[in-house]
C-alpha cells in the first residue's frame, strides 16, 4: 500500500507499533483482506437496504421496521464477520481471512442476531426519516435532527463496544449491555469520538449520494469500522483482558509484543 504512504525500511521489525505507526502498520498489511470480508458484509445488507429504499419510495414506517428486524438479523451476521476480522488483526491473529471468516459465521451468527435488528431497526427508522426530509414530504424541524443525530451517536457507542463482546466472548445479552455503558463513561472521549467518526461518516455517504454510490463497495463498510475499533482498542484490551483471556487458550494466536 506504498500509494498511500511512502515505503519503511524498519516496517517489517517484529515490534508492534503505536499511535500513527500501528494504524499504518495494520492497514498495509491487511487492507485487501478487510476489502473482501467488507465487501461480503455489504452483500449481507442487501435486504436492509432494500427494504429501508422500498419503504422511503413507499413512504410506510411500517415497510422500515420490517427492513429492520428482518434485514438487521441478515446483516448482522455479515457484521460480525467484519469485526471479528478487525479485532483479529489488531491482536496481530495473522489467520486467513477466509478461515476467520468462516470461524466467526460458525460462532456468531446466533449471537449476532439481536445486535443487528438493534442497530438496523434504529438505522432504517433514521434513514426513513431523513429520506423524507430530503425529499421535501415532511417539514424540516432542527430539533427533530439534532434527536435523531443525539441517538445516532449513543447508539453507535454502546453498539461498538456491544459487538467487540458478540465476536469475543460468551456472555449473557445484559452482562454485555452493562459492560458496554461502563465502558462509556469510563472512555467517554474516545468513545464518543470514535462513534462522532462513523456518523459522520454515514452523513457524508447518504448526503452526497448518488456521487458517493461508488466509495460504498470500496470503502462503505469495513474502513470506518477499523477506524473506530482501532481508536478504542487499547481501552477495550486492557479493561477486558483480550489478548491475556486469547493468550491463556491459544498461545501461538498472537507473536508480537507491544513496543
Amino acid at each position: 500500500m506504498g500509494f498511500l504512504f511512502p515505503e519503511e525500511k524498519e516496517y517489517d521489525l517484529p515490534v508492534r507499533k503505536a499511535g500513527f505507526a500501528r494504524y499504518r502498520e495494520v492497514l498495509e498489511a491487511n487492507w485487501k483482506a478487510f476489502l473482501i470480508v467488507g465487501f461480503i458484509t455489504l452483500v449481507f445488507f442487501i435486504p436492509f437496504a432494500a427494504g429501508v429504499i422500498l419503504a422511503i419510495l413507499s413512504t410506510s414506517a411500517l415497510v422500515a421496521l420490517a427492513a429492520g428486524v428482518f434485514g438487521g438479523a441478515f446483516a448482522g451476521t455479515g457484521l460480525a464477520g467484519m469485526y471479528d476480522l478487525i479485532l483479529r488483526r489488531l491482536r496481530n491473529d495473522k489467520a486467513d481471512w477466509w478461515f476467520c471468516w468462516k470461524k466467526s459465521f460458525a460462532q456468531n451468527w446466533r449471537s449476532a442476531i439481536l445486535p443487528g435488528i438493534v442497530q438496523c431497526v434504529f438505522l432504517s427508522m433514521a434513514v426513513f426519516v431523513g429520506g423524507l426530509m430530503f425529499r421535501g414530504q415532511r417539514p424540516f424541524s432542527w430539533g427533530s435532527t439534532a434527536l435523531i443525530l443525539f441517538g445516532s451517536l449513543l447508539l453507535t457507542m454502546l453498539i461498538t463496544v456491544w459487538w467487540v463482546q458478540v465476536v469475543l466472548f460468551e456472555q449473557k445479552t445484559l452482562l454485555r449491555l452493562k459492560n458496554a455503558l461502563l465502558f462509556m463513561l469510563l472512555h467517554l472521549g474516545k468513545t464518543l469520538g470514535a462513534a462522532l467518526i462513523r456518523v459522520v461518516w454515514w452523513l457524508i455517504l447518504f448526503f452526497f449520494l448518488p456521487w458517493t454510490a461508488f466509495v460504498v463497495p470500496v470503502l462503505g463498510i469495513w474502513y470506518v469500522l477499523f477506524l473506530s475499533v482501532f481508536i478504542l482498542y487499547r481501552d477495550l484490551d486492557r479493561d477486558f483482558k483480550i489478548e491475556e483471556q486469547i493468550l491463556e487458550k491459544f498461545p501461538d494466536s498472537i507473536d508480537e509484543e507491544d513496543e
